[in-house]
């Protein structure tokens, strides 16, 4: 049983991992912190948390697990915080979306990536954010992806995949670089295209009432867009080279569908689209593995 938790950035990730240890007992007490004054409120108010603190240091002193929620491009600044009051008989963890940067970033706060910090990521979310977007169901079922290092602590590993497994989630190990690789491809990509196609869109209306006749697809499509702007800025610029590498080869293959448009080219059409179905349901399979 962790018997104070720390979480920083008290939001829907942060807030729903409050809620999830605190419904499954298996924390004492769980401690807040975040620089939004009202969400680190609502979030005391409300349960999620026992006490909260806008100061790092403050907040993660005398506490057995420190969980770090914040942005990806907030984790140094909140490395650099933790560092004077940072314990060896502590745990720590974070859930940022790409793991190279973060775990540059500990290197650069600490010369060396600390034995007893375990990376993490939780392949779950939505598009709501704050605190009070917080579920304690959240990560049931869902996967979390643990990159430790070669000298990161068995123990400190163990405590990370306790803490998830009480949530209900999967836990899996992962190499950093191929964590990144994969999640360019299965979550950033598509969080751009469907950024980057709702502001194309967003300009046309101006003009064709496009939003106006917009159906079910359009609405499903581009879902994601309603995603917190500012985290997946981060997002790109901490993983921009894998990002960068999938819209070349994404483009080269819109040109290759242009083509087969603009010719006509129906054969070659029924068979892209019929490999691109496949290849979903093949997807929707393994979710109910």
């Amino acid at each position: 049983m962790i018997q104070r938790l720390c979480v920083i950035g008290v939001g829907l990730i942060g807030g729903s991992i409050a809620c999830g240890t605190r419904a499954a007992g298996e924390v004492g007490s769980v401690v807040g912190v975040d620089a939004d004054a009202a969400n680190l409120r609502a979030a005391l108010d409300s349960g999620v948390i026992d006490c909260a603190y806008d100061n790092v240091a403050e907040g993660a002193a005398d506490c057995d697990l420190v969980v770090i929620a914040t942005p990806v491009g907030a984790i140094e600044s909140v490395l650099k915080a933790l560092r004077p009051v940072w314990s060896d008989s502590a745990v720590y963890t974070d859930v940022g979306s790409t793991k190279g940067n973060v775990i540059a970033a500990a290197e650069r706060v600490f010369g060396a990536v600390p034995p007893n910090f375990v990376p993490g990521h939780p392949i779950a979310g939505a598009e709501r954010s704050g605190v009070g977007a917080a579920k304690r169901d959240l990560y049931a079922g869902k996967r979390v992806i643990l990159t430790p290092l070669p000298e990161t602590r068995p123990a400190a590993v163990d405590a990370v995949e306790t803490l998830w497994r009480c949530l209900g989630a999967r836990v899996s190990h992962m190499a950093p670089g191929h964590h990144d690789e994969v999640l360019a491809a299965t979550s950033h990509l598509p969080h751009v295209l469907a950024f980057a196609l709702t502001a194309m869109l967003g300009r046309k209306d101006e003009q064709d009432e496009i939003f106006q006749y917009a159906a079910g697809g359009f609405r499903d499509f581009t879902r994601i867009a309603s995603s917190d702007p500012a985290m997946w800025r981060d997002i790109c610029l901490a993983n921009s080279g894998e990002i960068v590498a999938l819209l070349e080869l994404f483009r080269a293959h819109l040109e290759i569908v242009e083509s087969h448009i603009k010719h006509r080219s129906a054969d070659e059409l029924f068979a892209l689209f019929t490999e691109a179905r496949d290849a979903r349901q093949r997807f929707l399979d393994q979710l109910e593995k």
